[in-house]
């Protein structure tokens, strides 16, 4: 347990937004017997709420005072948990009302009521919903991410200036939404096919991307004053069949009762050389600061052939379930579960304890 010196423990509240049915739950229902193939991951993956409540028990044990707090799309409620706040509100929000464009309206209700929280500011989850924006941040950087359009309308004509293989992608969806195995496509026809099917489903702007071959690496970033990169894992895909492309689909990441799912694995550290460990580092490192990420993030890349590594996306608040993803680098790196989200707190603390010295001072 972390040794904690204060007369009070620091309350900690876990803020999240949900309404509806929890599709993991209905998931745990189906007998792996009825499925078309043998499963290699469990189908029992954690509920929304276990994964939450997981969390309340890991800074529990790391000497908080932990609520778990569910804003239920109700603004009269989230006011209820400002009037009377937390120490420290672990930011869980991910969209209000169905809309994922209001996540960074929340946490800057949380900046206009000078309540520390964990995770980006308003204008970072902003600018890493819109994939384009980033991508020509990332750019003028100096920070290599593959070649795109941005349509806004179905229409896109053969030259494009863009190198087949594409993928076809909402250009302001996250968490891989609207990404198949179908997005991949590699040729003009497929293209145009594809494009329409998107933009029937989701709304404008979609992303046209050159699709990169080569490792997929996942990169998580923990600190802020000098953020520490842990260690980076890659995908292995050489399990799925030959006609499905070498991504992560939707279903890849969420969907246990996809084959899919079971045919993608994560390799922790990556098999890649030194220098282009150290290349992806930097690239990540780089990435992370430019579009202003807090706290953790998770930097999606490819690594071409040559090792020059690609930035696909950057994920403020990315997922942290325990044992996958982001929380796998952690535990590589040495930290446990519960000292990798004591570090999270921890980071919005000091931010918060920066700005009251700073506010002092000028009010001198």
């Amino acid at each position: 347990m972390n040794q904690r010196t204060q007369s009070r423990a620091t309350s900690v509240a876990i803020v999240y937004n949900n309404t509806g049915e929890d599709q993991f739950a209905q998931m745990r229902e189906v007998d792996p017997a009825t499925l078309d193939f043998i499963p290699v991951y469990t189908l029992k993956v954690k509920t929304i709420i276990e994964e939450y409540h997981a969390i309340v028990n890991a800074l529990k044990s790391e000497g908080y005072q932990v609520t778990l707090f569910n804003i239920e799309d109700d603004l009269n409620r989230l006011q209820q948990l400002l009037q009377d706040p937390p120490d420290v509100i672990f930011n869980l929000v991910e969209m209000f009302r169905g809309n994922p464009h209001l996540e960074s309206a929340v946490a800057g209700l949380f900046d206009l009521h000078e309540i520390p929280y964990t995770g980006a500011a308003p204008f970072g989850l902003q600018l890493c919903q819109h994939k384009a924006m980033t991508k020509q941040l990332l750019m003028k950087q100096g920070i290599a991410t593959p070649g795109y359009r941005l349509l806004r309308t179905p229409r896109i004509g053969r030259a494009h200036g863009l190198r087949y293989p594409l993928i076809v992608k909402p250009g302001r969806e996250d968490a891989s939404v609207g990404v198949e195995a179908g997005s991949v496509v590699y040729d003009y026809g497929q293209l145009v096919s594809r494009v329409n099917l998107v933009f029937e489903t989701f709304q404008p702007p979609i992303l046209v991307e050159e699709f990169i071959p080569g490792k997929e690496l996942h990169v998580a970033i923990l600190g802020n004053d000098r953020p520490q990169v842990l260690p980076i894992i890659e995908y292995d895909f050489s399990d799925l069949p030959e006609e499905h492309p070498a991504i992560i689909t939707y279903n890849v990441k969420w969907n246990p009762l996809d084959q899919a799912y079971h045919k993608v694995h994560a390799i922790c550290p990556a098999d890649i050389t030194p220098k282009a460990e150290g290349t992806v580092r930097d690239q990540a490192l780089q990435a992370f600061q430019a579009t202003l990420c807090r706290d953790y993030a998770r930097i999606d890349m490819r690594l071409t052939e040559s090792d020059t590594p690609c930035v696909l996306e950057v994920n403020p608040n990315p997922d942290l379930t325990e044992g996958v993803s982001f929380m796998q680098a952690a535990e590589l790196a040495g930290m446990s579960f519960p000292q990798t989200l004591a570090k999270i707190v921890e980071l919005a603390l000091a931010r918060e304890k920066k700005r009251r010295s700073k506010a002092a001072k000028q009010s001198n």
